[in-house]
C-alpha cells in the first residue's frame, strides 16, 4: 500500500496551494499516532497514577509530552526530507550489523505494545461477554490479521477512532462534573516527584505516551501526505503544516491522559481504593454515563484495543521490512511477517501472564526501556547531512534531542536503582 503511494507521489508533479485553508490537509498522520493515546495501556497506567499517587504524577505526561511533540516532528522531516522511514533510513545508513540489533530491539517494543493492545482488548470482551482473557486474545489478534492482511480496517477505522475519542473527550468533560483541587493539579502538572515506589509507574507513564514505534509508524505514514520530493519550497511548507498536526494531536493527546488521571485521583486515591483491575477505569464515567458505565466502557476498549493493535502492527511491519529496505506494504512477504511476528509473540507472553492489569504496566515500562535507542538514532540520523542533505537539524535542535534522549536514559537508570 505505501509502496504504491510512495511510487505515485513521488512520479507525481502536483503543486498544491497552500491556502489559509490548506492546513486541513495535513491533519491526519498526527492523530492517527494520537490513537495511541487512548489505548488499553494508556488506561491502565493512567489509572494506577491517578489511584496511587493522585495528581503527584501529573509532571510526567507533561514531560512526555513535550518529548513526544519534539521527537514526533523531528521524526516526520526524515520521512518528508528523505522518502524514507525511520527503519529503512537506519539500514540504508548505518551498518548493517548495528541497525539490526537497532530494529531488533524496536521490534521487542512493538510486541510490548502489542501485547498491552490485545490484552486491552480480550479484557473488553470479559466485561462484554465473559470470555475468558486467553481466549479473548486469540478472537482480538485474529479479527486484526483479518483487518491488516484485507485492507477492511479502512472501512471501520474512522467509526473507530471517532468513537475512542468521544470517550477519551469524555474524561475530559467529567472534570466538569467532580471536585478537582486546580491548584495542586496546577503545581504537579510542572514540579517533578518521585514517591516512594512510584519509578515503575513513572515509567510506565513515559512508555504509554512517547511509544517507540509510533515514532516508526509516523515516519512512514507522513509520507503518505507528499507531493514533490524535488521542490524545496513545498518540502518546507510540509514540514511547517506537520507541526501544526503534531502539534494539535499531541496537546489532544495531554488533556485526555491528564484528565484520566485527575479522574482516578479523584475517584480512587482520595478515596484509599486499591486499583487491581483494568475494569475499575469504568467507575471514572459513571457521573457521565450512570449504569451504562460498564458497558460503554468496555465497548471503548475493545475499539481501542483493536485499533491501537491495528497500528501496532503496521508499525511492527514497517520496522520488520525497513530491515530488508523496503516500505510497508502489507501485500509483500515482509511486511506481513512484521505483522505476524508481533501480534504472535504479544499472544504467546498473554498465554503466561497471570495478572492482566501489571502485564499492561509493565509492557509499557518495556518501552520506555527501549526508548532511548530508538531517539539516539533518531538524533543521529537527523541530525546528519548525508541523511537529511540541507534539512538536517539545527544544532540546537540535536542537542535538544540528546538532552530529552539523556533524561529518559536517566529515568531508565533510576528505574533499575528502585530494584534493588
Amino acid at each position: 500500500m505505501f509502496k504504491y503511494i510512495r511510487k505515485t507521489l513521488e512520479t507525481a508533479r502536483h503543486r498544491p496551494r497552500f491556502g489559509g485553508l490548506e492546513i486541513l490537509r495535513y491533519i491526519g498522520p498526527g492523530l492517527l499516532v494520537t490513537v495511541g493515546f487512548i489505548d488499553p495501556g494508556n488506561w491502565a497506567s493512567n489509572l494506577a497514577a491517578g489511584a496511587d499517587y493522585g495528581y503527584a504524577l501529573l509532571w510526567m505526561v507533561s514531560l512526555s509530552t513535550i518529548m513526544l511533540i519534539i521527537l514526533q516532528h523531528n521524526v516526520a522531516h526524515l520521512g518528508i526530507a528523505t522518502g524514507l522511514c525511520l527503519s529503512e533510513a537506519a539500514m540504508t545508513y548505518l551498518k548493517p550489523r548495528y541497525a539490526r540489533l537497532t530494529l531488533i530491539s524496536a521490534m521487542g517494543a512493538s510486541i510490548s505494545t502489542s501485547l498491552a493492545e490485545i490484552l486491552g482488548g480480550a479484557i473488553a470482551l470479559e466485561m462484554l461477554f465473559r470470555i475468558p482473557v486467553r481466549i479473548g486474545a486469540i478472537l482480538v489478534a485474529i479479527f486484526v490479521v483479518i483487518l491488516l492482511f484485507t485492507n477492511s480496517y479502512r472501512v471501520i477505522e474512522r467509526w473507530i477512532i471517532a468513537f475512542v475519542s468521544i470517550i477519551g473527550l469524555s474524561f475530559i468533560y467529567e472534570l466538569s462534573l467532580v471536585h478537582i483541587e486546580w491548584g495542586e493539579a496546577a503545581w504537579a502538572w510542572v514540579t517533578p516527584s518521585f514517591p516512594e515506589g512510584s519509578m515503575v509507574v513513572i515509567m510506565s507513564v513515559l512508555g504509554a505516551v512517547v511509544m517507540p514505534h509510533n515514532l516508526f509508524l509516523h515516519s512512514e505514514v507522513i509520507q503518505s501526505r507528499q507531493w514533490n520530493l524535488e521542490d524545496d519550497k513545498i518540502i518546507r511548507k510540509q514540514m511547517r503544516y506537520e507541526f501544526c498536526d503534531t502539534f494539535l494531536s499531541m496537546m489532544i493527546g495531554w488533556a485526555i491522559n491528564s484528565a484520566m488521571i485527575l479522574l482516578a485521583a479523584a475517584a480512587f486515591f482520595k478515596n484509599g481504593t486499591t486499583v487491581t483491575e483494568l475494569q475499575q477505569a469504568n467507575t471514572l464515567l459513571q457521573p457521565l454515563l450512570g449504569n451504562n458505565a460498564a458497558v460503554i466502557f468496555a465497548v471503548a476498549l475493545l475499539f481501542a484495543g483493536v485499533a491501537s493493535t491495528i497500528t501496532s502492527g503496521m508499525a511492527a511491519g514497517s520496522i520488520f521490512a525497513g530491515i530488508y529496505r523496503e516500505p510497508y506494504d502489507i501485500q509483500d512477504t515482509h511486511s506481513r511477517w512484521g505483522v505476524l511476528l508481533s501480534l504472535i509473540a504479544a499472544l504467546l507472553i498473554i498465554m503466561v501472564v497471570s495478572n492482566p492489569f501489571m502485564g499492561l504496566i509493565y509492557s509499557q515500562m518495556i518501552l520506555s526501556i527501549q526508548l532511548p535507542i530508538t531517539i539516539f538514532l533518531q538524533v543521529y540520523l537527523t541530525s546528519s547531512e548525508k541523511v537529511m542533505g540541507k534539512y538536517k537539524n539545527r544544532t540546537s535542535t540535536k542537542w535538544i534531542l540528546y538532552f530529552l534522549g539523556g533524561i529518559v536514559t536517566l529515568l531508565n537508570l533510576m528505574l533499575l536503582i528502585s530494584f534493588f
